[in-house]
């Protein structure tokens, strides 16, 4: 794992191109590089995984001295691909075989790669660059381009190193109200205005000031004109799939371990790794001293049925609070999910073990495991769209738990409805609140269309939507800098993209079934741990922020909601954040994210303007 850069521009120097790779060092703490010739640079900063010898540094040039490369990930199916194409590999590596294999059939290359990554190729003679990203977003790319210059890295902190965009930062606007709706700015935009998010499933082409993106796979291409419904069958494919990946992910040249939670994802890929391997693997799970917030138990019960070797960290809630800061830096724009303080927790404690960990992330979408699927099937029964007004009045007139589910009815329209069950699921501001709350009312919306090859359920359509934006944008961007701040590598077994593929096509009854979410990746886990570890609710991955902020981190709230301080930037309305303010602190709990967004959004603010 490592953290990438690079530029075509004459006002980019030496210095400039090193004080972009030392700010990504956290990424790749081993090894920094870089390389420069007429107005082109590339730099790499390394975490050795695979091949610790200094043949895999990069960038790395071609034999020919043609092609020179920067690449971000792992590629799994390395060593199959080399002997497919009959590519001989001098110092085995994932890093070789690609710049090999692009150098021997071109840039569709990338379709045979199953793995992470962020690649950029430079053709030295024709002096076009090329970039490719992985099918789902694992692993990220940023770039910049105002017409005339080029950049781009792996985290948006490194492109500010390059003066030409530092001093020509400029927030846009635009992005605010859809951070304030979700929580997070989705691909391709970003805070700031000519540096975007290179796209999930692209390939891409740089030359004489233009950029040509093409996909090379996407969610609706794979979604075929029937599903798969023979439960029998389809739990042996799903449980062939998984290990497989599981077993392909498990190759590294340092420590590697699982997170292990106790949740249904994490038990399934930790107990598969532990099946394939012939010593115990490490496991690791934190959870805190406050008993509330402590699911550790169920963690044990998984790895001791498995046998692994068990490391567990219980700290307390002062310590999660320290990350305050590191937090901050770690997200270089706007972002909410609170998650990802224990992430980057449990991420520094596992560094001190391994170099590498599997996780379960991905299986909530695949295999509909949040309530917002349950809601878009009930929003799409025809009695409720005919009287979602009157239900949603009726609702108001009740406890403080119905009057949020009251919101839910409250939709736009249907072209806005997945965006709306997400932002409510989530206690996010609805357009409808943003409307009062913001004063800029231009937005970025979201892509909610779904076109496929078959007629898909409500739920699904859902889940897709979450695998575009929610997973893509919020869970994998909190999963790959909460890890890689501790040059932490973190491997994803259940996007595998033939996992991915074979769960779009998983008829809908056999994912919930009788009222049970995830039923066939359930099926799955318990012919490896008993069922009766996992009888209780879901608890997700969590820190209890409703309090924080009328406690711990009550200093931020009334920092960052000071009506000074709104009305310096005058971009949301002062009045209506008191009021929402006031609502809270006098017990309206469940109103947290919406101030906590508010208070992020500010911060950022104060950061770069």
């Amino acid at each position: 794992m490592c953290g990438i850069t690079g530029y075509i521009s004459d006002q980019v120097n030496t210095i400039e191109l090193k004080e972009a790779v030392d700010s990504l060092k956290h990424r790749g703490p081993n090894n920094q590089s870089f390389w420069e010739r007429n107005g082109i640079g590339l730099g790499h900063t390394r975490l050795s995984i695979l091949d610790l010898s200094e043949h895999s540094n990069q960038p790395m040039h071609s034999h020919s001295e043609r092609y020179s490369m920067v690449f971000n990930g792992e590629i799994y199916n390395y060593i199959d691909l080399s002997k497919k194409y009959k590519i001989k590999l001098d110092n085995p590596s994932d890093s070789e075989l690609i710049l090999k294999l692009f150098e021997k059939i071109g840039a569709d290359f990338v379709k045979e790669l199953n793995g992470m990554f962020a690649i950029s190729i430079l053709d030295r003679q024709t002096k076009i660059i090329y970039f490719f990203r992985d099918r789902l977003g694992i692993k990220p790319l940023f770039y910049f381009f105002d017409g005339e210059n080029f950049a781009f890295a792996s985290e948006i902190k490194a492109l500010l190193k390059y003066k030409l965009i530092k001093e020509n930062l400029s927030i846009d606007k635009a992005t605010i109200n859809q951070f304030l709706n979700i929580g997070y700015i989705s691909e391709p935009h970003t805070f700031f205005k000519n540096i975007f998010k290179f796209p999930a499933g692209h390939k891409a082409s740089f030359l004489n000031k233009k950029l040509t993106t093409n996909s090379y796979w996407s969610i609706e291409e794979q979604i075929e004109t029937s599903t798969i419904n023979n439960e029998k069958l389809a739990k042996q494919k799903l449980d062939a799939l998984i290990t497989d990946s599981v077993k392909k992910r498990m190759l590294s040249d340092v420590p590697l371990g699982t997170f292990l939670s106790g949740g249904i994802d994490s038990s399934l890929v930790s107990a598969i790794a532990q099946k394939l391997s012939d010593k115990p693997i490490k496991t690791f799970s934190v959870g805190f001293k406050e008993s509330q917030y402590n699911e550790t138990e169920y963690a044990q019960k998984v790895a001791k049925h498995i046998n692994s070797d068990h490391h567990e960290f219980i700290v307390s809630e002062k310590e999660v609070l320290t990350l305050i800061d590191n937090f901050f830096n770690a997200y270089d724009e706007p972002y909410t999910d609170s998650s990802g303080f224990p992430t980057m927790l449990v991420s520094k404690l596992a560094k001190q073990k391994v170099s590498v960990i599997l996780s379960g992330d991905g299986g909530d979408e695949l295999f509909h495991g949040y309530g917002m699927y349950n809601w878009a099937t009930r929003l799409d029964l025809p009695l409720v769209k005919s009287f979602r007004k009157p239900i949603s009045f009726a609702l108001r007139q009740m406890s403080d738990r119905y009057k949020r589910a009251s919101e839910l009815f409250l939709y736009q329209d249907n072209s806005k409805i997945k965006s709306h069950i997400f932002s409510q699921e989530q206690f996010f501001s609805s357009t409808k609140e943003i409307s009062k709350l913001s004063k800029y009312q231009k937005t970025y919306l979201l892509n909610e269309i779904v076109t496929s090859n078959r007629k898909l359920k409500a739920s699904e359509e859902q889940a897709i939507f979450d695998i575009k934006h929610y997973l893509k944008d919020d869970l994998l961007v909190k999963v790959d800098r909460a890890s890689m701040f501790s040059a932490l590598e973190v491997r994803v077994p259940l996007l595998d993209h033939r996992v991915v593929e074979f769960a779009l096509n998983l008829d809908p009854k056999l994912k919930i079934k009788n009222g049970v979410q995830k039923y066939l990746l359930k099926k799955v886990l318990y012919e490896y741990v008993p069922e009766k570890i996992f009888d209780r609710p879901k608890w997700g991955f969590s820190i209890p922020l409703d309090r924080w902020l009328k406690n711990d981190l009550r200093y931020l709230l009334e920092q960052y909601t000071e009506p000074k301080l709104i009305e310096k930037y005058n971009i949301l309305d002062v009045e209506y954040v008191q009021n929402l303010k006031s609502k809270y602190l006098k017990g309206q709990d469940y109103l947290y994210n919406r101030l906590w967004s508010i208070i992020v959004l500010h911060k950022n603010l104060e950061k770069y303007l």
